[in-house]
């Protein structure tokens, strides 16, 4: 990784993907200050920029874009829980033992053993039980979250040390789920619950988690990244980008969405509210998460109709008008709102409220974060609503061409040809925008493009495509990874390359729209730029 100091640089020799229709003949560029100053031939930024001693790199036929921003991420959340162990792919619970066992064998004694990515698939038979586990780390604080982030699996030891010894209740729709005779199985449904657990573990110390962030930024950057928005977003969040960004080590632009939870006060509403403004050079606040339902996966989706299990007609709020009464008061104080909603009624009740709203002249309108299916209703529903529709397809990267995979199990026959209509809601007239959801999904752009281009796993050209019709082109994947989130949040300087325009550029080894999806995850990233500084070089 090479950072280099100050806002100027020159690049030359070039194929720029303005995404501003024009300039679209101009190879090189020049930044000063941290904004694009001129573009044009290479002979002509070159003169300027050695008439300003300002560094000329010649990319010799790369492609520049405007930097890339993931519009849902989790990089501080994903900091800490890809800490522990990967338990991505393995199919049987005999692979998750195995894998537990030989973390349990490295760890010191009394350390807890935690583990990330943990898939439904394996506990079909058993359940979502910690007992299935518990002989691959005896004795030790065993602590699963699972790849969707909505359930935690933990084992007796951990659940003895975070005091979990039977149901609860909660503000939201958070379980913890027991045997008949009360006994905790060990399965956590949603944040609320299994947060309960994590917060037991041993903390990392305040530099670890400082640099854990900023390293996890660098991270991004390779992916060329240049930024993102924060879906859980607290008040550490914010007081440690703010000391990254003071000690000279945050390369990353971000926009926190504090998260607000189903129990949260009017006084936990006003509070936010009086420290929305609050920013720097690099990162601001002015935005809100909030939940409508859960997942597809443990039957916490709200639907239209039941899924498979009878599951899938309860929302997270246990009062809709509540949720209603929150989304005013953000709406009113002029923030951004973000509502995670999963199943087709969710989308279609977030909707409703949205609709309720009053116009905000020069302020851009909220998003609804997944819409991951969609009945028919719902897309016509969506049309005229001005919302920004917050998609990741790459998500389908669980579901199996036979539809044996748990998601569409759970969901039912038929309707999994209902999930990730992309190219529906584009079509509908709504601005879409993509991003990873990570630690859920890989956080690399070039898979999220991939996956809303092709719909199929990306290098497998033989892969089964799913709902072939709902694709997107290459420019279109482009754009929502650039210039429809820099417009969904009100910003004219982003997302395009542009004279005045933030320098913020995603450097290419071959063009990423003409490439194929199958090619796209394999073309190198040269060069990630954040306001002119270079702070990833391949």
């Amino acid at each position: 990784m090479t950072t280099s100091t100050g806002g100027d640089l020159a690049i030359v020799g070039a194929r720029l993907r303005t995404l501003t229709g024009e300039n679209e003949t101009a190879t090189a560029l020049l930044i000063r200050d941290g904004r694009i100053a001129a573009l044009g031939g290479d002979a002509e930024i070159r003169a300027a920029a050695e008439t300003a001693g300002i560094e000329v790199r010649d990319l010799a036929g790369a492609t520049v874009t405007p930097g890339l921003f993931d519009s849902h991420t989790h990089p501080h959340w994903a900091a800490d829980v890809t800490a522990g162990v990967d338990l991505g792919g393995l199919g049987t619970i005999a692979e998750i033992r195995e894998a537990l066992a030989a973390e349990h064998a490295r760890l010191p004694e009394g350390a807890w053993l935690r583990g990330w990515n943990l898939e439904y698939e394996p506990f079909e038979e058993t359940g979502m039980r910690g007992d299935v586990l518990a002989d691959a780390a005896p004795g030790r604080p065993v602590a699963l979250v699972c790849y969707d982030l909505h359930t935690g699996l933990g084992t007796a030891p951990a659940l003895a040390a975070a005091g979990i010894d039977g149901a609860r209740e909660f503000d939201d729709a958070s379980e913890i789920v027991v045997d008949a005779d009360g006994t905790p199985t060990g399965e956590l449904r949603e944040p609320t619950a299994y947060q309960i657990l994590f917060d037991a573990a041993p903390a990392p110390s305040h530099e670890v988690e400082r640099d854990g962030l900023r390293d996890m930024f660098r991270r991004l950057a390779a992916a060329g990244l240049t930024g993102g928005a924060i879906m859980d977003g607290k008040d550490r969040t914010v007081e440690l980008l703010a000391e990254l960004e003071e000690r000279g080590e945050l390369d990353h632009r971000v926009t926190v969405h504090h998260w607000h939870a189903v129990g949260d006060t009017d006084e936990d509403v006003a509070r936010v509210i009086a420290a929305k403004d609050r920013a720097g050079r690099l990162w601001d606040t002015g935005a809100i998460k909030l939940f409508s339902d859960g997942v597809i996966d443990t039957g916490t989706a709200w639907l239209h109709t039941v899924d498979a299990c009878g599951d899938g007609r309860v929302p997270f709020w246990p009062s809709w008008e509540r949720y209603a009464e929150v989304v005013r008061a953000y709406h009113d104080a002029g923030m951004l709102i973000a509502t995670h909603a999963v199943g087709d009624y969710a989308v279609s009740r977030v909707l409703d409220v949205y609709a309720t709203l009053p116009e905000r002249p020069g302020v851009p309108f909220h998003s609804i974060e997944h819409l991951e299916v969609l009945a028919d209703e719902d897309v016509e529903q969506l049309k005229g609503s001005g919302i920004t529709a917050s998609m990741q397809p790459l998500h389908m990267q669980w579901r199996a061409a036979d539809h044996s995979d748990n998601w569409t199990v759970r969901l039912g026959p038929g309707r999994d040809a209902t999930g990730y209509r992309v190219r529906s809601v584009l079509d509908a007239g709504v601005g879409v925008v993509l991003g990873s959801d990570w630690p859920v999904a890989q956080y690399d752009p070039r898979l999220g493009m991939a996956w809303a281009r092709g719909r199929h796993t990306p290098g497998d050209p033989s892969a089964h495509v799913f709902e072939p019709e709902q694709r997107l082109t290459g420019e279109e994947a482009l754009l929502a990874y650039t210039l429809w989130p820099a417009r969904a949040r009100g910003h004219e300087d982003r997302g395009t390359l542009a004279v005045g325009s933030v320098a913020d550029l995603t450097v290419w080894g071959a063009d990423p729209v003409e490439a194929t999806p199958d090619e796209l995850v394999e073309t190198p990233i040269v060069l990630t730029v954040l306001e002119g500084r270079v702070i990833h070089e391949g």
